[in-house]
């Protein structure tokens, strides 16, 4: 027997029995999960079996967005959350973003449903067939765990990362040699790139500057990358730390002061866990709703910044086609209707949407020059493509108001629209949260655990011990 699971082992049959019983646990009723504790089999088994709903539902709901999918309408315009994410990642889609076919989403979906149906029977095994405790196996070298033992569970955050990292990688491997990803900034309205391995950004300042930048206002943290090659730059590296985290984290212990700071229990990797997911729920929730470089507004939508500014340009250039002279017009206040210049003295959109000049967006880049919009251009170099999507955007504003919201007027899709910038931002924002909470939670209590101190509701109280057996 393996000298870290020998104190488990030793363990009275009685005093095991007595912790996957309901008093035996210390956890209330409703804590479910409280008895796979102490059996790493059954708990492998429920999550391979949450992994299946998971994936499941990612299959699902792609075939389900499919059997919806009118190719006349863009994807943003049809409450899809999914398909998007495919197009982005260069499936089936040409210039301007325009689906061509629908085969290989057919095909991922499909995929997607049998991998699950694969990962649930996993999980039905460990959980109904399987041992209950991997470390009475003869596997138990290499999969039985401890939750107090800091070598082992290291190890598994080693695994963890390394698969994170794996993942990190193939986004790199698939812009630069595999097919491409699909790139807003390209001219004549994006189109499906292939990011020339000599153009990515691999140099460590270039990345890690975004790391530095402030969260707030125009700098942006990581939120504010406005180019593929940096963006497929910073997954190289990403890739890379995971992987050498991965190595570092399975092949040593955990240092002095690791252990002294951490609490080594269940329910603290739990907190952990919860505390991690939060984060990087929110670090989504804002990334959708202000980067158009990783969410293309092409398949999500456009940002409100950019919907505003698509309102300001639309009818600038209708009022253009009919003589009325733009770079001079004033508006009500005095300041200029069409044009105007910002504080730092760039020339900018003016009106309402004024607030917005920072904004970038491919369809208005082509007209700017490092001293902001050109009158020339705007005179001159107009495409019809900008003016379609201009009036596309403006029309379909992240908003949920019967009024005008930062300068757009969003009564025409008061009913029957919601954005997936908004969808996604609010869920993943609310879910975020709801991950926080359940740190704070489950945090509070592993501390209080680790000293003895647990308060709460007696469980002399609850009704359910004094109910007769079901059987």
């Amino acid at each position: 027997m393996h000298y870290r699971y020998a104190s488990f082992m030793r363990l009275s049959p009685n005093s095991v029995l007595s912790r996957r019983s309901l008093v035996g646990t210390k956890y209330s009723w409703w804590s479910g999960n409280a008895r796979f504790i102490s059996l790493s089999g059954k708990f492998l088994g429920a999550h391979l079996a949450h992994a299946g709903v998971i994936i499941f539902w990612s299959g699902s709901m792609t075939l389900f967005e499919l059997s919806h999918f009118a190719q006349e309408k863009p994807l943003y315009e049809q409450g899809f959350i999914l398909l998007p994410h495919l197009a982005t990642l260069s499936f089936s889609v040409g210039p301007g973003g325009e689906v061509l076919d629908v085969y290989s989403y057919f095909v991922i979906g499909v995929l997607h449903m049998i991998s699950s149906g694969v990962v649930a029977l996993g999980g039905l095994y460990h959980s109904i067939v399987g041992p209950e405790s991997l470390e009475e196996t003869s596997y138990g070298y290499a999969f039985g765990y401890s939750w107090q033992d800091r070598y082992r569970m290291t190890t598994i955050l080693g695994s963890h990362l390394g698969v994170l990292g794996i993942a990190s990688n193939l986004l790199f491997l698939k812009g630069v040699y595999l097919g491409g990803l699909y790139d807003t900034w390209a001219s004549g309205g994006g189109d499906v790139r292939l990011i020339k391995e000599t153009a990515v950004s691999l140099n460590p300042y270039v990345i890690g500057r975004y790391l530095l930048r402030a969260p707030f206002g125009s700098e942006g943290w990581i939120i504010s990358v406005n180019n593929m090659e940096d963006l497929v730059g910073a997954h190289y590296w990403l890739g890379l730390s995971l992987l050498a985290g991965a190595v570092w984290h399975v092949e040593t212990r955990a240092l002095g002061f690791i252990v002294r700071g951490f609490t080594w229990s269940a329910e603290s990797y739990l907190a952990y866990s919860l505390a991690a997911i939060a984060t990087c729920g929110y670090i989504a929730a804002v990334y959708s709703w202000y980067n158009n470089t990783a969410y293309p507004s092409e398949f999500f939508g456009p940002t409100a910044p950019e919907a505003s500014q698509a309102q300001g340009f639309t009818f600038m250039g209708r009022d253009q086609k009919i003589g009325i002279k733009v770079a001079g017009a004033q508006g009500p206040t005095a300041l200029g209707k069409y044009l105007m210049r910002s504080p730092t003295g760039e020339i900018i959109f003016g009106g309402e949407t004024m607030r917005f000049w920072s904004m970038q967006g491919g369809w208005v880049e082509p007209l700017r020059t490092s001293f902001g919009l050109d009158v020339t251009k705007i005179q001159s170099d107009i495409q019809s493509w900008q003016e379609r999507r201009a009036a596309e955007f403006m029309t379909h504003a992240p908003l949920g108001s019967l009024n005008s919201v930062g300068g757009v007027a969003t009564e025409i899709n008061s009913v029957r629209y919601v954005s997936p910038r908004s969808w996604l931002t609010s869920s993943h924002w609310v879910l975020a949260y709801f991950m926080l909470v359940g740190h704070w939670w489950h945090a509070a209590r592993a501390k209080a655990t680790a000293l003895s101190a647990e308060r709460g509701l007696s469980r002399v109280y609850e009704p359910v011990l004094y109910m007769r057996p079901i059987d």
